[in-house]
This record gives structure tokens, C-alpha cells and sequence, in this order.
């Protein structure tokens, strides 16, 4: 695979892209219902106290080096296709006028795909936002969250607005996929399970057989909510097929991760037209999400219909991922196997923040740590280069005693991440 042949037309357009700043402008923000919860959240979590979240508004807070490598956020480094910003490039002219034409086309396609009657899926600026509201109508002080251990933070986070207790359940370590015989018998009536498959942060993929048989076995009244975040970057099939079955299923997806469309804001939710109407029981759920931009949802649109997308993409994924993997193993550095996403574990033998710190002196930035393995840090898959970049600091950093300076230390919580941005 000729990686900067294939990149080379999506750069060109994408400089032409930028040069409008009508256009640029036409990105949305996604605020989410926990934010205001985040930093009581985040200690509920780690068992530490509150840290501060990263806040793009604020131009006082500490800021990576320029030239820094960023492989902390699980972004795509190709960014939107060519027929997503040629789609953008066409329609941004319109955006005087509200959307009356891509928004349903947008769910027209996405329905036909998986056989799915009108409304059972909404089109979301993003999946952030409909991920809480997916969490919070089926959670409360009554009704417990089960999720595996460790995972994405939303789903615990969102425990915490609601006054949910929140009931981790751990991976099952030889094969790192969820253990939904122990979710199960975690809690016998909780008010939902959220699964990401695959999972963020281990990258690792539970097989679809195990979570219909969660859903089988499950007590009625509860919800399974599947984060398919990642889907695409495996060979995994979906479970929205049980949506269409009319199981009590939420499933969630975002144009972010393999469409590389994380700035532009776009995501769905499939469900039932009963389970997705309880997302506006949460207060003022409109007016805190609202509705997707014109170019956003023309983006999707034209993304969806681009067939040669997702394979090509998952195969320069695979091939940069697997690279990296070797390299670690040449080197004798254990990793979490079975990575199926854009994103990797690798264990290095003291305090992951301390490794973090001290790789982003290298000018590297990579993900943060888990509570639940204390010596991982998560990794992005970047572009051949970065990863180039990214194995010659981990070298550096691991060859010796981890000694990151106290402003290092400060900048990790501040480097980008994807909470609340999926």
C-alpha cells in the first residue's frame, strides 16, 4: 500500500478546504450533559482526586511544543475523504439556509443498509451526545450501569450525573474481551450494560455471539448500549442487526474515527423508536445537542457512499498498527494483543503518567492511563511517520529511568483526548 500516494489527493484537497474560512467555520460543537460532573467523575474513577479537563476555549492553559506528534486522541491523521470535502466544498454555500435534503438522505442510506424501518435511527452532530443520552434515560439512583473494566469513561461518568452506581465488571485477561456472563451477574435488574466493541482503551473485540447472549439472558427492563466507535477498523460483524429486531439495543456510531471526520461532528444512534424517544425525557436534550450542520450531514452522506473507503482504510490502519506491534515485539516490550482498532496498549513496567509524561518531552503525545492497568499507556495508530516518531522516543524514554519535568507532568492533563468528543 503506497500510503502517501493514497494520501496525497486528500492533503491537496484538504489545504484547498482550509483556505475557506466559510467553510472552516462550519464545524460543530458538542457540549455534553457531564461535563459539569467531569472532575467529580474523574476521581470516582481513579480513586484520586478531581483533575482538570482540557478546555479548547481557554488560550491560558498549558500547550504541547509545536511540532509535537499527536497520538493521544485516537483521531485519523487522513482526516475527511476527498468526496467528504468535496461535499463540504459544494454545499458550505448553502449554509444560509437550514438543511432540507442531507440530513434524510443521510439516514435513508444508513437505514437501507441495515434493513432498518423509519425512525429507528437518529443523525446526531457527533455520538458523544446521544452516548449520554442513551446512558442517562435508562440510568438512575435505581437502575445501575454495568461496564467492563477498563473502558471508555463515559459510560461511568455519566453514572455519576445520574446518581447511578456504576459496576465494573473486568475484562477477561486471556483474551481481553468482556465478560458478559459476570456483567450479568453483576447486578440482577441494573438499568443498563454499555459494551464498546472494540473496547477503548485495550483496542480488543468482543464477539458478537457474546453480546446477543447478554441480550437473551439479560432481566427485562434493562438496556444493552454497544458503542461501535470502532467497528470499522475491524472485521467484526455489527450487532445493529438486533436493532432492526427490535431488541433492547442502542447502538452508537461516529463519522470520527475511520471517516476522520472528529472536527466536523457527525454520529448516529440506532434503536427503537421507543428507546431513542426516552433521550428526550433527559432536560433541555435539544437544546444541548441539537441538530447536525448542513455540511456535516453532506459530509456523512457522501462518506457513506464512498465504497472504497472503509476497506482502504482499515487496511492502512492494520498495516501501520501491525508494523508498530513488531516493532514492539523485536524489542521485547509486552503489549494487550488482539487489537482490532486504531489504538494500542503496551505495559511499561512503572507509573503509565510517568512514561507519558516523558515521552511528550520527546515531543510525543500519547493516551492516558487506566486505574484498572496502572503500567499501560494507550497508544493511536498515527500516520508511518508518526509512528516512526513515536517508536524512537519510546525507545529513548524506555531505556532509561522516566524523569519528566513537574511542567510535563502538568501539560498531561491538558494534552488532546477524545472524551466527550466521539
Amino acid at each position: 500500500m503506497d500510503f502517501q500516494k493514497f494520501c496525497s489527493s486528500s492533503v491537496l484537497s484538504r489545504r484547498n478546504f482550509l483556505r475557506s474560512a466559510s467553510v472552516a467555520s462550519a464545524a460543530v460543537a458538542l457540549p455534553s450533559f457531564a461535563h459539569a460532573q467531569a472532575a467529580a467523575a474523574q476521581a470516582a474513577a481513579s480513586g484520586g482526586s478531581p483533575r482538570p479537563r482540557r478546555n479548547p476555549d481557554d488560550w491560558e492553559i498549558p500547550r504541547e511544543a509545536p511540532g509535537t506528534v499527536i497520538i493521544s486522541s485516537n483521531e485519523n491523521p487522513l482526516g475527511p475523504s476527498a468526496s467528504a470535502l468535496a461535499a463540504i466544498t459544494k454545499y458550505a454555500p448553502t449554509g444560509g439556509r437550514y438543511d432540507r435534503e442531507h440530513s434524510g438522505a443521510t439516514l435513508k442510506v444508513i437505514s437501507e443498509e441495515f434493513g432498518l424501518k423509519k425512525g429507528y435511527v437518529r443523525l446526531y452532530p457527533g455520538s458523544g451526545g446521544p452516548l449520554d443520552l442513551a446512558l442517562m434515560s435508562n440510568i438512575g439512583p435505581d437502575k445501575p450501569l454495568v461496564h467492563g473494566d477498563p473502558t471508555y469513561e463515559q459510560g461511568p461518568r455519566a453514572a455519576v450525573t445520574m446518581k447511578a452506581k456504576a459496576i465494573p465488571v473486568a475484562l477477561d485477561k486471556k483474551t481481553w474481551k468482556y465478560d458478559v456472563k459476570g456483567m450479568l451477574a453483576a447486578h440482577p435488574s441494573p438499568g443498563a450494560y454499555y459494551i464498546v466493541n472494540p473496547n477503548n482503551p485495550t483496542g480488543t473485540i468482543t464477539p458478537k455471539e457474546d453480546i446477543v447472549w447478554l441480550v437473551n439472558n439479560k432481566p427485562a427492563g434493562s438496556v444493552v448500549i454497544v458503542d461501535e466507535a470502532y467497528h470499522h477498523f475491524s472485521n467484526q460483524e455489527s450487532v445493529i442487526d438486533l436493532v432492526a429486531q427490535d431488541k433492547d439495543v442502542i447502538v452508537l456510531r461516529t463519522f470520527s474515527k475511520i471517516y476522520g471526520m472528529a472536527g466536523i461532528r457527525a454520529g448516529f444512534a440506532f434503536g427503537r423508536p421507543d428507546l431513542l424517544a426516552k433521550f428526550e425525557t433527559i432536560t433541555a436534550s435539544d437544546r444541548q445537542i441539537g441538530s447536525i450542520s448542513l455540511v456535516s450531514a453532506a459530509a456523512a452522506h457522501a462518506s457513506l457512499t464512498d465504497k472504497d473507503l472503509v476497506p482502504l482504510r482499515r487496511k492502512i490502519n492494520r498495516d501501520t498498527l501491525d508494523d508498530t506491534l513488531a516493532f514492539l515485539e523485536k524489542h521485547n516490550y509486552k503489549y494487550i494483543p488482539g487489537a482490532q482498532a486504531n489504538m494500542f496498549m503496551v505495559d511499561v513496567n512503572r507509573p503509565g503518567r510517568e512514561v507519558q509524561a516523558a515521552m511528550l518531552q520527546e515531543k510525543v503525545a500519547i493516551g492516558r492511563v487506566w486505574p484498572a492497568l496502572p503500567t499501560y499507556v494507550r497508544v493511536t495508530v498515527g500516520t508511518p511517520s508518526e509512528m516512526k516518531s513515536f517508536q524512537t522516543a519510546f525507545l529513548k524514554v524506555m531505556s532509561g529511568p522516566s524523569e519528566p519535568t513537574a511542567a510535563h507532568l502538568e501539560m498531561l492533563d491538558h494534552i488532546p483526548h477524545e472524551l466527550y468528543r466521539a
